[in-house]
């Protein structure tokens, strides 16, 4: 059964106040990852409901399954300008739950992926190599695993995760901030 939208916010929020464990004890904060993706940015918490149809093309967008009708985007702003927008994605990778903020530029394009919550054992988690290659990217056929961005060896599970979550919040964004919004 897939979570709803408040379930998953909610477990977003749970597992970036859980206590570390040792296995994530180098992940940063929720606040420190925002700074990372938008150096001296001030942000804005902004909530969005989705109407069905929203939520439908965003859906069609990533090609995923979609999480719900609650959305919370952090707005970065500095000297008035929007910088981008980031989402914190709450997923399952095998049997646990890992939750990765995906910050989008204004363009429409990934900025940076940053893991805040991993509970799978470290070796499944992604390098910051791997990662890497989801930056620059937009919402696009090649933005795939096996197509445009190469699996990692050894935690397929987690790359199917993480790529999947950039879709969605590519689409979220496409729909809530992209032209013509």
């Amino acid at each position: 059964m897939p979570l709803s939208g408040s379930r998953i916010l909610l477990a977003a929020a749970l597992a970036a106040s859980a206590t570390p464990g040792p296995l994530c004890a180098a992940l940063p904060t929720q606040d420190q990852a925002l700074a990372l993706a938008f150096p001296g940015a001030a942000f804005l918490r902004k909530e969005h409901f989705l109407t069905e149809p929203q939520a439908r093309l965003a859906k069609t967008l990533a090609g995923v399954e979609f999480p719900g009708l609650w959305i919370v985007a952090y707005e970065a702003r500095k000297d008035g300008k929007l910088l981008g927008v980031a989402f914190f994605d709450t997923h399952r990778v095998r049997t646990l739950n890992e939750t990765a903020m995906v910050a989008i530029g204004a363009e429409g394009r990934i900025l940076r992926v940053e893991v805040v919550a991993f509970r799978e054992p470290q070796e499944y988690m992604a390098k910051e190599a791997w990662k890497k290659q989801l930056e620059g990217h937009g919402l696009d056929p090649d933005f795939k695993l096996n197509r445009g961005i190469r699996p990692l060896s050894g935690a397929t599970l987690t790359a199917n995760a993480l790529t999947d979550a950039s879709r969605r919040c590519l689409a979220i964004w496409r729909v809530l901030y992209g032209p013509g919004q």
